[in-house]
C-alpha cells in the first residue's frame, strides 16, 4: 500500500468517523455521551483501518461496517435497542448514498455499474472519488438531519438552512467534475472535505449562540416580570406600613377626645379612620402576602379595564410552604394571562375572571377562569412581545415539576380554565 493510498485511508476513516459523531449527536443528544467515549472511537480506528487497506470475503466486506457504526452508537447512554436501530439507520443512509454515488459517476463518467463487483474493479483514481463522493453526500444527509433536530428545540431562519446546504451540494457537483488523474485533483477533494467539516462546525456556533441570546433575551424579559411582581408585594408592605403610621396618629387623636368627654366626635372620628382604612388597605388578606399583592394587584387593573373579577380565596389556617418567588412566577403569569384575554374580548359585558385559591394539607390549588373572545383558544400571547409570554407558560410547567404538581388548561365553549396543583412540606420551616 502506497503512502499516498494510506494517508488517504486514515483521512476517509476520521472523516467517517466525524459523521457518525455527528449524526448521533443529533439522534441521541450530546447529553447523551459515556466519559470516556474517546475509547470507542480509538477502536473504531484501529478496526477501520485494515478494513480499507485490506482485500476481504465479500459477506466480511459487507457486515463489518455495522460493528464498526455500532462501536460508536455504543459511545452513547441509551438503550440497546435505539443503538441498534440507529445503527441500521446509518447504514442504510450509507448504502442509499453509495447507490447515488455510483449512479453519478455512472452517468457523468459514462462507468458501466451492472457487475455486483465492479466496484473492486475499478481503478485507484476512480475508486477514490466514489469514496469522496459518498462521503460528500453523507455530509449534506447529515446536515439535513441535524438542522431538522436542531430546528425542533431552536429555529433558525430559513435562509441560514438554504446557504449551509448549498456547500455541500455545490462540493459534489465539483467533484464530478474533478478526473483525480492528478494530484491537485485530489487535494481540491480534500479541500471540499475540510470545507464541509468547517460549515457543520459554523453551523453549530450560530446555532448555540443564537439560542443563547434567544434565551437569554427570555429570560431578562421573565425576570423583568417578576420584578414587577415583587415590587408589587413591596409596595403592599410599604402601604401596611404607612396605615399602621397613620392610624397610631389618629389613635392619639381619639384617646384626646375620650379623655375630654367628647365621645360623640371620638365615635366620628372613628368612623372616619375605619373607613379611610378600609379604602386604603388591600382588599385582599389570605395571610400570604404574595397572595394578596399579585390578586389585589389584579383586581386594581381588572376595574380599570371593565373586567369583573370574582374571587374565592379559602387559604384557612394552611401555612404554604412554597418558595415566594416560585408562587409569584405561578400566580403572577396564569394571572397575567387571563387579564391578557380578557382585554381582548369587544364586548364589555363578557369580560369576566374567577380566581379561586384553596390551600388543603400540604397542598396549594389555584384555578384561574377568563372568558375569551373567540371559540377557538389561541395558545399565544397578544401582547407585542408573544415569546415572553410562552415562556411565562413555560415557567409554570417548569415549576409544577420542581414541586411534583401538574398544570391543566382546558376550554368549554368560550371560557379558558387554567389549574394548577403545587403540592408542599407541612413540615418545612
Amino acid at each position: 500500500m502506497s503512502l499516498t493510498s494510506a494517508l488517504l485511508a486514515i483521512l476517509f476513516i476520521l472523516v467517517v468517523g466525524l459523521q457518525l459523531h455527528l449524526f448521533f449527536d443529533s439522534v441521541f443528544g450530546k447529553t447523551a455521551r459515556k466519559q470516556y467515549r474517546f475509547v470507542y472511537f480509538l477502536i473504531y480506528g484501529l478496526l477501520g483501518y485494515p478494513y480499507i487497506a485490506t482485500s476481504l470475503h465479500p459477506v466480511i466486506y459487507t457486515t463489518l461496517p455495522l460493528l464498526f457504526i455500532f462501536i460508536v452508537a455504543h459511545s452513547y447512554r441509551v438503550a440497546f435497542r435505539i443503538k441498534l436501530i440507529f445503527t441500521l439507520v446509518y447504514a442504510v443512509l450509507v448504502s442509499l448514498a453509495s447507490s447515488i454515488s455510483i449512479y453519478l459517476l455512472h452517468t457523468l463518467d459514462d462507468f458501466d455499474f451492472k457487475q455486483l463487483d465492479v466496484v473492486a474493479e475499478l481503478d485507484s483514481a476512480t475508486l477514490t472519488k466514489l469514496l469522496f463522493l459518498c462521503c460528500l453526500i453523507m455530509f449534506a444527509v447529515i446536515q439535513l438531519i441535524r438542522l431538522v433536530a436542531k430546528r425542533s428545540s431552536f429555529s433558525l431562519p430559513y435562509r441560514y438552512y438554504a446557504i449551509f446546504l448549498v456547500i455541500p451540494i455545490l462540493s459534489i457537483y465539483h467533484l464530478n467534475i474533478l478526473t483525480f488523474n492528478r494530484f491537485y485533483s485530489v487535494l481540491s477533494a480534500i479541500g471540499f472535505m475540510v470545507l464541509n467539516v468547517m460549515i457543520v462546525y459554523i453551523l453549530d456556533t450560530i446555532t448555540d449562540k443564537l439560542q443563547f441570546m434567544h434565551e437569554n433575551v427570555q429570560l431578562q424579559q421573565q425576570m423583568d416580570y417578576q420584578d414587577a411582581n415583587y415590587e408589587k408585594v413591596v409596595h403592599s408592605f410599604k402601604s401596611i406600613k404607612r396605615i399602621i403610621h397613620d392610624t397610631n396618629q389618629q389613635f392619639l387623636y381619639i384617646d384626646e377626645c375620650i379623655k375630654r368627654g367628647e365621645l360623640a366626635a371620638a365615635r366620628e372620628h372613628i368612623k372616619t379612620t375605619l373607613s379611610k382604612i378600609e379604602g386604603a388597605y388591600q382588599r385582599v388578606n389570605t395571610g400570604n402576602l404574595a397572595i394578596d399583592a399579585l390578586v389585589t394587584n389584579t383586581l386594581d387593573i381588572g376595574q380599570a379595564n371593565g373586567i369583573r373579577i370574582d374571587t374565592k380565596l379559602s387559604l384557612g389556617s394552611q401555612e404554604i410552604h412554597l418558595d415566594r418567588y416560585d408562587l409569584c412566577v405561578v400566580l403572577g403569569n396564569m394571572l397575567d394571562n387571563a387579564i391578557e384575554a380578557s382585554k381582548q374580548i369587544k364586548i364589555a359585558e363578557d369580560r369576566y375572571m374567577l380566581i379561586k385559591i384553596h390551600a388543603e394539607p400540604g397542598t396549594l390549588l389555584i384555578h384561574i377562569l377568563n372568558n375569551m373572545e373567540q371559540e377557538a383558544p389561541r395558545l399565544h400571547s397578544q401582547k407585542p412581545n408573544p415569546e415572553f409570554h410562552g415562556i411565562g407558560l413555560t415557567n409554570i410547567a417548569r415549576i409544577c415539576d420542581k414541586y411534583g404538581g401538574h398544570m391543566t388548561i382546558e376550554t368549554k365553549r368560550k371560557q379558558f380554565h387554567n389549574m394548577v396543583v403545587l403540592p408542599f412540606m407541612t413540615n418545612n420551616p
